[in-house]
């Protein structure tokens, strides 16, 4: 690189023999861009008469410049670069030029709005967008009529986004009503439990995919880069209040959803006053997540294996001794956390190639754990720097978080091949559940305490749920 010494060594060191080269400000190995300054990211994005980028480094760079500038201010440089390279001092030939290139920066604006629609909830965005609009209008009717277009669907996802939010909402507050039916676990027996709304593991299991692909839908790309940005933003002053203010709800009701779902299991386990009973719902769990595995339902499945591990459920010996638990070791060894969760990674990459070659819509599913996903960003973060020592952006880093999040998309854009059940869907996203303190008072009234630690627990939650219900 001109003007660098330090350079070379670094990248012999990290490239090794393989073929390096480097044009102004940018360096490739192997043909691919491994590093570059910030402006020269930039130039590197904005379309002239000759020349549009290749669509993945649209993605990449677009998703991962937000670590180092606002996507206002990429965005008011890309297009101010845009229409001054056309500028020759001949207005007749500029206007011509212009004519050229609009086609290009409308298409770049397309793939921004959308791919990224939540850059434009910013108002500057949406006024940037529209004074490019006007600027086309002087120049080209056909790429003005296409930036038209362009922001009335972009409205209309925006709009949506907004009542998906809403409803969301709702539906979390909806949940959070405490019904008289949970107050005691006696009382809870009025309650219509799993079974008495669906016996059918695999028609649950297709609502809980309903569910999943639909959370999958709203949780857009640069919600990752908020998770990816957490402890790059804590370290410089300009992105602090920045990043504290990037909303990340549909990200978290996504991950929510997850532990509704775990302690959904754990109630409808714990709730039932017969022992029988609760080894049914436990033996309906298990072909549930069976059915989620064998549709490739990941997040659903480790949710179920959650709950069902979760420490009130765990100690109902009674209870488990009359469940032939061959199907659950199995699915538990699927999901083992050990060796950084490789059995599940061989899992999910079955998945992922039977979905590329899908003779069928159910085929396509792939519903990753998305926690562990969100795991595998943030230490894609940490393990590697966002610079290299000469002060260059590390676009190798850049290419794997793109990666890992391009995959993440082709797998939310697949369409829930199951019929809907709204009963069923209803009781998922609405009927309330246990809090931990009354997954463990249920537990002890399902199998009484063992020894002296569970009595004086049973105890202090009969008493501390007794004083809340008082105080509301």
């Amino acid at each position: 690189v001109v003007g660098n010494s330090e350079f070379p060594s670094v990248f012999s060191r990290l490239y090794g023999h393989g073929v390096a080269t480097s044009y102004g400000e940018m360096c490739y190995h192997d043909n691919s861009l491994v590093s570059a300054s910030l402006e020269a990211l930039i130039q590197h994005l904005v379309p002239t008469v000759d020349y549009y980028p290749d669509r993945s480094y649209v993605f990449t760079f677009l998703l991962s410049s937000r670590l180092f500038l606002h996507p206002y201010e990429l965005m008011t440089r890309v297009c101010h670069l845009c229409v001054e390279q056309q500028r020759s001092g001949d207005a007749l030939l500029d206007k011509i030029r212009f004519r050229e290139v609009a086609p290009k920066l409308v298409q770049l604006l397309t793939e921004w709005t959308e791919t990224f629609p939540y850059d434009f909830r910013d108002d500057r965005m949406m006024r940037c967008l529209k004074d490019m609009t006007l600027h086309v209008a002087r120049g080209d009717e056909y790429s003005w009529r296409a930036m038209q277009q362009m922001t009335q669907r972009l409205i209309k996802r925006l709009s949506a986004l907004g009542q998906y939010e809403e409803a969301v909402a709702a539906l979390n507050a909806a949940a959070q009503e405490r019904p008289a039916s949970l107050k005691t676990k006696q009382a809870s027996a009025q309650r219509a439990d799993i079974l008495s709304v669906c016996d059918d593991p695999f028609v649950f299991a297709q609502q809980l995919t309903h569910i999943e692909l639909v959370g999958m839908g709203w949780v857009g790309p640069t919600r990752f880069c908020v998770v990816f940005m957490v402890s790059f933003s804590s370290s410089v002053p300009l992105f602090q209040g920045f990043f504290r203010k990037r909303k990340t709800s549909n990200l978290e009701a996504y991950v929510n959803w997850f532990n509704r779902l775990s302690y959904l299991v754990a109630t409808e386990i714990c709730m039932p006053t017969k022992k029988k009973h609760r080894a049914r719902i436990i033996e309906f769990f298990i072909d549930v997540a069976q059915e989620c595995f064998n549709i490739g339902n990941f997040n659903s499945l480790m949710a179920i294996i959650t709950g069902m591990n979760m420490s009130p459920v765990a100690r109902l010996k009674k209870t488990w001794n009359k469940v032939n638990t061959d199907k659950f070791e199995i699915l538990e060894h699927q999901m083992d956390p050990s060796s950084n969760f490789s059995n599940y990674r061989t899992a999910l990459r079955g998945a992922t190639q039977r979905s590329e070659t899908a003779h069928s819509s159910q085929e396509k599913i792939v519903i990753p754990f998305f926690s562990l996903l969100i795991k595998d960003i943030y230490f894609l973060n940490e393990g590697c720097a966002n610079r290299l020592p000469n002060g260059h952006i590390n676009f190798e880093k850049l290419w794997e978080l793109a990666k890992h999040v391009s995959e993440f998309l082709v797998w939310r854009q697949v369409i829930c091949p199951f019929d809907r059940d709204r009963r069923i869907l209803q009781y998922l996203v609405t009927t309330a559940v246990y809090t931990e303190d009354e997954l463990h008072l249920a537990s002890y009234e399902s199998e009484g305490p063992e020894n002296n630690m569970e009595k004086d627990s049973r105890r202090s939650l009969r008493s501390s749920l007794l004083h809340r219900e008082n105080r509301s």
